[in-house]
């Protein structure tokens, strides 16, 4: 049987039920009309007449004859209501009596024809209570006073109809609580949709859920994560008779998706997935879940909770202290309530049993992928068009998720299409590779766009050597660790932690943004005297959140001001020692875990505690630059579009200047601007020596320095005349 013609017999099971409701309106019509006296024609318009009832129910549309059976103990489907029928289904969902499906039928027939506001109105002999009341329902389904005494029971707060919000029950005046039998029915309007067969979640719940769709990621393959995966599913069918809740923990969203989705579509359900993170800031979380729970026996949906790791994180800005203990409460009375099958998606491991030692519960740990693991699954994503790119540095340099690989190879093709090209390049898939990783590192640290190569770079040959020997580590990562097996020989340290120790201006912001220039990966700056901190813990969170960002960055960790946290630790003397030592000893740990690049900036490599120093892969000293290296510096800064005078001697710079480069740099920019500053003989300014004499004037008196005859030499006397 098709949809359609399921919808269909479902509505028309739906109308053939609505006008037996109707035929007990007309019963009940009939019995008041016997026992009221006529009413004056000075009342009309005041009133609703007899004869305008009369007409509306014998209304075809409208009525039917039928004799209403009441029943207020059944909890099983009626036979009268097909399964697939939306009010089967709505009967089997929540347990309902015969009579409570009747409540629920006489609050749906105003929702389809306003006609019955006008039939209701007449019932309970006020014009202006167009929706039935409590009383009506009773009187209506219920013969006598012990039916309607018994039934009252179903509008408790505990029972189906209130407690999953069925139905609202309203007050007609705002002055006073009104008894129960005074109060309006009105069917809340998901369930209207609902009934209307409608497949979509409950507006109020949009915001914080919605269908799990069909995404890009296929359990079909040879890789040895997919034939894991696809066991997982297919024990996850076998055991779905339980009802369990399967915790997924990992850094991987969708692969964690992606498996709760696969095991739905095997047993024909639908998945809701709702954000955690979400809800949790929300006010009145309690009453969004109980919707939810609506919508999952509605929809015979399970649920998948992302971002699960949010009950367990500190207090947002701005919430109240209590907020998240108490949606983590009420989501956990929740799990424990349901007996349907759910999942957990964690990025971190938890503690088992999240919904009590009733419930049936799995966990299943789905892990990064390796070097080798991310380049096949670059070849299956790309299929022929990963001939001629060498997948395995890309796989090498990027820690991506299997989800960021799908959508980095939708957004490399995207941009080769824009192109007028029919694949991507590598330089395309690096550029979404960058895209895709975690972008919230800018909030911690300063990301730095590399602009200088390797021919800018003024250093002796071995530190050079060392340079590219750190980038080649990092290109062929893949091959000696997991072809050549070295990965099993190390628990940790499988990342390249990078020691740069010189004074200032001698190059290590250039190096490192050399490095990431070649690998074509984003680097990140960190001023470490801005992370520690004087309290007590800070400096600790401050690091914990920066490597925890890092990790899912795919960036070059660069941190700057080294000294601040990275020095000798101290005897212990005091608490402030104790916990000085702490802090080091802790980044120690995370740099340890962590499976990217650390680059360590310091000027005074003695300061360096040993620890550090045996647990760092590479450690670069930047000399002071001699002669020849600084005038290489001054050659280098005024490049050959630059207009230079015959007079500019840079080899006097070089020898009397004993500077670090990045005063040379300073000097050579600020020298750029005088000359173009001052009025110009030729067509074309042009820098002259006195430009250049005057900005080292400048760049001396910035940093403190004398100018003396003995470092100006023949030039010294420009400076008086500058004066």
């Amino acid at each position: 049987m098709t949809v359609a013609s399921v919808q269909s017999n479902s509505l028309e099971h739906l109308l053939g039920e609505l006008r037996r409701i109707t035929s007990l309106v007309s019963r009940r019509v009939q019995e008041l009309r016997a026992t009221e006296p006529e009413t004056s024609d000075e009342f009309l318009g005041l009133y609703i007449s007899p004869e305008e009832i009369n007409e509306l129910l014998s209304d075809p549309d409208l009525f039917r004859a039928g004799s209403p059976e009441v029943s207020l103990q059944a909890t099983t489907p009626d036979p009268a209501l097909p399964s697939e029928a939306r009010l089967g289904r709505l009967q089997q969902a929540f347990g309902l009596s015969p009579f409570e499906m009747d409540v629920i039928l006489i609050a749906l027939a105003p929702e389809l024809d306003l006609r019955y506001e006008k039939i209701y109105a007449f019932l309970q002999d006020d014009v202006n209570r167009r929706r039935p009341g409590v009383d009506l329902a009773l009187r209506l389904l219920c013969p006598g006073l012990a039916g309607q005494v018994a039934a009252r029971r179903c509008f408790d707060a505990d029972a189906p109809l209130i407690k999953f919000r069925l139905i609202e029950l309203g007050e007609e005046s705002q002055n006073r609580q009104q008894p129960m039998l005074s109060r309006t029915i009105k069917l809340d309007e998901g369930i209207v949709a609902f009934l209307l067969n409608e497949e979509k979640l409950d507006m109020r719940l949009r915001t914080i859920a919605s269908f799990g769709k069909d995404i890009f990621l296929e359990l079909d393959g040879a890789t040895e994560w997919l034939a894991e995966t696809r066991r997982h599913v297919t024990r996850m069918v076998e055991l779905a008779e339980q009802e369990p809740i399967c915790v997924l923990t990992g850094p991987d969203e969708l692969s964690k998706r992606s498996l709760a989705l696969e095991i739905c579509r095997r047993l024909m359900r639908p998945l809701i997935v709702v954000d955690t993170a979400l809800l949790i800031t929300l006010p009145k979380v309690e009453g969004l879940l109980r919707l939810l729970e609506r919508e999952t026996r509605l929809h015979r949906a399970a649920i998948y909770w992302a971002s699960y790791e949010a009950l367990f994180g500190e207090e947002q800005p701005g919430q109240p202290q209590t907020q998240t203990q108490e949606a983590r409460r009420l989501i956990t009375r929740l799990l424990s309530e349901q007996n349907r099958l759910g999942f957990i998606a964690s990025t971190e491991a938890l503690t088992p049993l999240q919904a009590g030692p009733e419930r049936s519960e799995f966990q299943l740990e789905l892990g990064r992928m390796s070097y080798s693991e991310r380049q096949r699954f670059w070849e299956s994503q790309l299929g022929t068009e990963a001939l001629g790119l060498d997948l395995e540095s890309l796989s090498s340099r990027f820690r991506l998720s299997r989800g960021q690989i799908v959508l980095a190879t939708a957004t490399a093709r995207h941009a080769a299409s824009w192109r007028g090209e029919s694949a991507p390049t590598l330089a395309d898939l690096e550029t979404a590779c960058r895209s895709h990783s975690n972008q919230k590192l800018g909030s911690l640290a300063r990301k730095i766009t590399p602009r200088y190569r390797w021919e800018d770079l003024v250093l002796p040959t071995d530190q050079h050597n060392m340079l590219r020997e750190i980038t080649e580590q990092v290109q062929h990562r893949a091959l000696v660790y997991e072809k050549w097996g070295f990965d099993k020989k190390l628990s940790l340290g499988k990342g390249l932690n990078v020691i740069f120790a010189g004074p200032s201006g001698t190059g290590k912001t250039m190096s490192a943004e050399i490095m990431a220039g070649e690998l074509r990966m984003d680097l990140y700056r960190i001023d470490l005297s801005n992370v520690v901190s004087k309290y007590i813990g800070e400096t600790e969170k401050n690091l914990e959140r920066i490597f925890t960002e890092a990790g899912e960055s795919n960036a070059i960790l660069f941190f700057d001001e080294a000294d601040s946290l990275f020095g000798k630790r101290s005897e212990v003397k005091d608490a402030h020692d104790r916990y000085a030592n702490i802090e080091t000893g802790y980044l120690l740990q995370r740099m340890e875990e962590y499976d990217g690049i650390v680059i360590l900036a310091t000027n005074l490599r003695r300061n360096l505690d040993d620890a550090f120093i045996r647990r760092m892969h590479f450690i670069i000293e930047y000399p002071f630059p001699e002669e020849d290296d600084r005038l290489q510096i001054w050659q280098r800064v005024f490049a050959n579009s630059i207009p230079i005078s015959e007079n500019v001697d840079l080899r006097f710079m070089a020898r009397q200047f004993k500077i670090a480069g990045g005063n040379i740099k300073n000097i050579g920019l600020a020298t750029a601007f005088l000359a173009a500053s001052e009025p110009a003989a030729h067509h074309t300014p042009v820098i002259e020596m006195s430009h250049l004499i005057r900005a080292t004037r400048r760049e001396f008196q910035k940093t403190g320095k004398l100018c003396t005859e003995a470092d100006f030499g023949p030039y010294f006397s420009w400076l008086k005349d500058a004066k």
